[in-house]
């Protein structure tokens, strides 16, 4: 299952999700060329990664900021600005500039604490902005629970795209993470961090909730039935099935 667009318009430019995307990218080619010099790559990620150990040491905490901005290879990078691509902008629309990348940064935070408090004697570095977009996810899932995702299903020889509503396919991402973090608890499991995943997603969730009750809580929801408060078209099928969603005006 891979989610490659939202039905879900935002209203402005999300300038904020632009320019993280953008220097993700920066960053990545920045010291791209290492990953020929494994001595070179171990060196860098030692100084700009998160090391679990380090933090429990009293030291290295910038790098729960710095590690945001690092990735392990081209996939990696590119789930994961797809993920922020997809999501970002309706919260940014939410929160206003500003306050999305604030929201961001203190996702992308606290899920790094989650991890090291899991594993605070690991040595093993921490990259990737999948902490941060997990908590964008979360707080996707508190405003838009019904606004459709189309998702593109990959079985073997079938591929199709289908729409299905967030909370679908955010709870089942979510589940997965918190299987993983119960079975890698206080271990290094496998390259994936599924407790900052996880504990991203549970900030995004607590962080997105002072607005929620804001906008009035359950009456929020009831508004537009947990839908984006604005009309969009949605059907399913193959990709070129899907149509060009604008906001009416």
């Amino acid at each position: 299952m891979f989610p490659i667009r939202d039905h879900n318009p935002s209203d402005g430019t999300p300038f904020v999700t632009y320019a993280l995307i953008a220097l993700n990218v920066l960053v990545f080619l920045s010291y791209a060329g290492s990953f020929t010099d494994e001595a070179r790559l171990v060196a860098f990620f030692d100084q700009w990664a998160l090391i679990p150990a380090r933090l429990t040491n009293g030291e290295g905490y910038a790098t729960l900021v710095t590690s945001m901005f690092l990735h392990a290879g081209l996939l990696h990078l590119g789930g994961n600005m797809l993920f922020l691509w997809i999501f970002g902008d309706n919260l940014e629309d939410a929160f206003g500039h500003l306050g999305f990348l604030a929201f961001y940064l203190a996702c992308g935070a606290l899920a790094g604490l989650a991890q090291v408090w899991s594993a605070p004697g690991s040595t093993t570095p921490m990259v990737g902005a999948s902490g941060a977009i997990a908590g964008v996810m979360g707080a996707y899932l508190l405003l838009f629970p019904k606004a459709r995702v189309d998702v593109l299903i990959i079985l073997i020889i079938i591929i199709r795209t289908i729409a299905m509503p967030a909370w679908i396919m955010l709870g089942v991402w979510f589940a997965i993470q918190l299987a993983g973090s119960y079975t890698s608890f206080g271990l290094d499991s496998g390259g994936v961090a599924h407790l900052a995943h996880s504990g991203g997603f549970a900030a995004g969730l607590l962080l997105a909730l002072p607005y929620w009750l804001r906008k009035g809580g359950p009456a929020f929801w009831r508004r537009n039935h947990g839908a984006p408060p604005h009309p969009a078209m949605f059907r399913a099928g193959r990709i070129t099935d899907i149509p060009t969603v604008r906001r009416r005006r």
